[in-house]
């Protein structure tokens, strides 16, 4: 551990980096002597901040920590809260635990399984190809995010829910408003918010009138059916809460991976020598990533210990999963990127009633992207030094601006 870096309690959390891919310098310091921190949020409000493996998943398995973040005393992520996803308006009308979420996974679950998701496989291959001849096509140096990380999850979750991706710029723009710390403003969230709702109103209804072969249209049918299905409101809100979730964090990562495995060329000409090691390479990308964003919140309303670590009642506590991942006390050599690590139980899906349900979309889109890349541009590398990358600003979920790419003319 390295002695000389200070803790200057309350931290500013998010944690700043020297380079858009390396962790920041506190962690490890954080985990040894202070795994329970006092951190300034860009709100002003304090929290505190979990970085240690075991007490990230303790906290999001406990239900006692919950998610309710506009209780009286819970602190503000951020000073413009108005509509997005700190306040209640996205989610709200979607139960947060107990039967009433449980009943919500249990409609989604069914469209989320490997099984189905396994089926998808082959026609995002076939987009990711299209995509990857397209920019081929434009000639190089070429921005893999733009060309590719973006456009490709938002054409998987707009063909999952039967809405066009040629609205992807409104999607992006709405996303980013929804997910904003301090990139926007909150009478620019709060109208952000009411156009993405109007929207996707807009969307159910014409899917009740004439339902197709997407999730809104079996979530609506399966209500009817039921009885006990979703509300006009839980519909909306699980409409938006997919969109936003199936490409903004996807894209991002889709973009995080590749720029990690190129950062090292010996990681992709692993890969080029054994494509058998895609499955475990996507898992590692995932648990070795140092931006996977503001982490996960949760408000206690009573007095707990957090590993030996007391925590009073009224105090906002964020998981920072990314540091979880990178604890030694989980994970030998946590610090390095071994492509071959089995088993690798990371948190970067969270853990508990709250994982995320679309990770096996997830994996899939990354194994499908990665396979795809090795076979069509074996030879691609960075176009700049791998501290040259930038990292987005200003958002709940964190990425790289653009991953600058070139390749060799075949």
């Amino acid at each position: 551990m390295d002695d000389n870096v200070s803790l200057d309690f309350p931290l500013d959390h998010p944690l700043p980096r020297v380079t858009a891919l390396e962790p920041p310098r506190e962690w490890e310091a954080l985990r040894e002597r202070c795994p329970v921190a006092r951190v300034r949020l860009p709100s002003g409000d304090e929290a505190s901040l979990v970085t240690r493996y075991h007490d990230a998943r303790q906290v999001l398995s406990d239900p006692r920590f919950g998610r309710t973040l506009s209780a009286p005393g819970a602190a503000r992520l951020s000073a413009t809260e108005s509509g997005g996803a700190f306040s209640g308006e996205m989610s709200g009308p979607i139960p947060q635990s107990g039967p009433g979420h449980e009943r919500w996974r249990r409609l989604l679950n069914r469209w989320f399984t490997a099984r189905r998701m396994a089926a998808l496989r082959p026609g995002i291959e076939e987009m990711a190809s299209r995509l990857i001849d397209e920019m081929i096509g434009r000639g190089q140096p070429a921005d893999l995010k733009e060309s590719l990380a973006f456009p490709l999850p938002v054409w998987v979750i707009c063909d999952m829910l039967g809405v066009p991706d040629s609205d992807r710029e409104k999607f992006a723009h709405w996303s980013d408003a929804m997910l904003s710390l301090t990139r926007y403003t909150g009478a620019e969230m709060k109208e952000a918010g009411a156009e993405f709702a109007a929207y996707m109103a807009r969307h159910v209804d014409a899917k009740r009138a004439e339902p197709a072969d997407d999730l809104l249209s079996e979530l609506i049918v399966a209500s009817n059916a039921e009885g006990q299905g979703l509300s006009e409101a839980e519909l909306v809100a699980t409409g938006r809460a997919l969109l936003v979730a199936g490409h903004e964090t996807t894209a991002n990562m889709i973009g995080k991976m590749v720029a990690m495995l190129l950062a090292d060329r010996r990681r992709w000409e692993r890969l080029l020598a054994d494509r058998s090691l895609v499955r475990t390479a996507v898992e590692e990308a995932l648990r070795f990533d140092a931006n996977l964003g503001f982490g996960m919140v949760r408000y206690i309303d009573d007095d707990i210990e957090v590993g030996d670590t007391p925590v009073r009642r009224g105090t906002t506590v964020v998981c920072d999963l990314a540091a979880a991942n990178r604890d030694e006390a989980a994970f030998d050599g946590a610090g390095e990127m071994d492509l071959a690590r089995s088993p690798n139980p990371h948190l970067s899906f969270g853990a508990g009633p709250h994982s995320c349900l679309g990770q096996a979309l997830a994996r899939t889109e990354l194994q499908a992207v990665l396979d795809v890349l090795l076979r069509l541009l074996p030879s691609l590398e960075l176009a700049v030094p791998a501290t040259e990358l930038r990292r987005v600003e200003g958002l709940l979920v964190t990425g790289l601006r653009e991953v600058p790419v070139t390749w060799k003319e075949s």
